[in-house]
């Protein structure tokens, strides 16, 4: 049985169509992210995660979002080449979506609602939260932007267990 979380269609930066159903079960790492954000750096710890990983089922997904600070003001292709040239990004990016309000993207209405930040929150505070989700769609674990992708590597072997 098809989780609807994996049925949700998203576009890729280069315009393709996907759902997370596509990557085949896999579990992934779903981030909202930024090029002028405090916490951009952090592309380079996902990065690593993706190569350390991906052989063992991870795949790392980038969601660029302006929402915050107006600090993803890019189109895709500027994004796309600034990831790749300052932190060699090499995971799925998507084109810019809004992770909150009225245009929030279905994937981040349903991430929300399955893992509801601090106190129940349902907001995304800030670029960089991080969702961990199942290769079937049925855990979902959110993460703050505080939180540096190295410190999900427990939770991850875990998860791939």
């Amino acid at each position: 049985m098809s989780d609807a979380l994996l049925d949700i269609p998203c576009t890729t930066i280069k315009g393709e169509q996907k759902t997370l159903a596509d990557f085949g079960g896999k579990a992934l790492l779903v981030v909202n992210t930024a090029s002028k954000c405090g916490f951009t750096p952090q592309y380079k710890g996902l990065e690593a995660l993706w190569e350390k990983y991906r052989d063992k089922g991870l795949v790392v997904l980038g969601f660029p979002c302006n929402q915050f600070g107006k600090q993803e003001p890019g189109d895709e292709g500027e994004i796309s080449q600034f990831c790749e040239l300052n932190f060699g990004v090499s995971f799925p990016l998507f084109r810019k979506i809004d992770v909150n309000g009225a245009d929030a993207h279905p994937l981040y209405v349903q991430l929300k609602k399955r893992a509801p930040g601090v106190l129940g929150s349902q907001g995304i505070k800030w670029n960089f939260t991080k969702f961990l989700v199942s290769g079937d769609g049925s855990r979902v674990k959110r993460f703050a932007p505080l939180t540096k992708p190295e410190e999900l590597a427990a939770e991850i072997e875990a998860l791939l267990r």
